[in-house]
């Protein structure tokens, strides 16, 4: 799928674009090129170190931010594939930067879609998040924004032979900022801090999400967005399979946090086709393809009317004993209770 193509990251620098380059060059020993296109000269540096260029030839670092229009599209010359993960992505730095926020989630996307649309580009993938369904901060309003564009690009792509999709999931076992290592660090305190007892959140792993994104680069037919089906935790399980011998504190939930988190609402489901291993939410508008020819196309079927996919409503949930397993595989091998 990716041999002999060049492809650009946004962001490649995060959890996501790292895990998302050492699966390239795994699985497709002749890929073409992988541009690594990010703002943080220390990251690239660390990750040149890691890469270096004489074993690793075909990667390329690009300075850069997607807020500067003129510089993506240089990027993007010759690029056959975009993965675009570069985001503002904390909640309260959200909430206390609005501004830089929009520029980065929205203004950013809008330069993906420019650049992409000017030089040829084949297949674009934009990452989103579970807080843009049903936003209620600003984070989630500025990815369900961009979602939106990266969606509606394929209606103004004219005769160009270029793909626009999404590729929407949950939190990210062991990412930055996460509650899971942050209850690793706050264990030997004591006390774990807890926002809600009957707090919930769904769960994916860093290479379930990349190989989600494989997947909608091979299939998909532009202006989908891709939901993973994965399972939802309790934060109480989080906090009893990390730390059982800690007492929790409850804080209360912080600015902008939801109890609950969506992927699909109810009005959403109208649009959702059950894909088997994902769902795709259909764009509103769309002149490519119809419902019908879609699920045929795909071999599937619509959700059940009313149908809505939140966290604490799930059918499928972590365990303790699951979480413990989990954790050592995905973010502590030395993690044992």
């Amino acid at each position: 799928m990716l041999n002999n193509k060049t492809v650009l990251i946004t962001g490649g620098t995060g959890s996501f674009g790292k895990q998302f380059i050492k699966t390239i060059l795994e699985k497709y020993e002749n890929v073409k090129k992988i541009i690594i296109y990010s703002r943080d000269e220390l990251k690239q540096f660390e990750l040149k170190q890691k890469y270096p260029e004489k074993e690793f030839p075909q990667l390329r670092f690009f300075i850069g931010d997607v807020r500067d229009e003129k510089r993506i599209i240089q990027a993007c010359e010759g690029v056959d594939v975009i993965i675009h993960a570069a985001a503002i992505k904390q909640v309260d730095t959200a909430e206390y930067n609005p501004t830089e926020c929009i520029r980065t989630n929205i203004d950013g996307a809008e330069n993906v879609i420019t650049a992409a649309l000017q030089t040829g580009v084949k297949d674009v993938v934009a990452l989103s998040t579970d807080k843009a369904c049903a936003p209620i901060n600003l984070y989630g309003a500025t990815k369900l924004a961009s979602d939106k564009l990266f969606t509606a690009a394929n209606n103004i792509r004219g005769s160009k032979k270029i793909k626009f999709s999404v590729v929407r999931y949950g939190n990210v076992m062991g990412s930055r900022g996460s509650v899971i290592p942050f209850f690793l660090n706050k264990r030997n305190d004591g006390i774990l801090p807890i926002t809600h007892p009957e707090m919930t959140r769904f769960n994916i792993s860093l290479q379930d999400g990349v190989n989600m994104v494989m997947y909608a680069i091979e299939n998909h037919l532009g202006g989908e967005i891709f939901i993973p089906k994965i399972p939802s935790y309790k934060i109480l399980d989080i906090a009893e399979a990390i730390a059982p011998n800690c007492k929790t504190e409850v804080v209360g939930i912080r600015p902008g946090e939801k109890l609950h988190e969506e992927m699909i609402t109810d009005t959403d489901s109208l649009n959702t086709i059950d894909l088997g291993k994902y769902y795709a939410i259909l764009p509103s508008v769309s002149f490519t393809y119809t419902e019908d020819e879609y699920m045929q196309h795909h071999n599937a079927k619509k959700v059940p009317f009313g149908f809505k996919y939140n966290s604490g409503t799930n059918t499928e949930w972590e365990t303790i004993d699951s979480l413990r397993e989990l954790i050592k595989l995905h973010v502590d091998s030395e993690f044992n209770i």
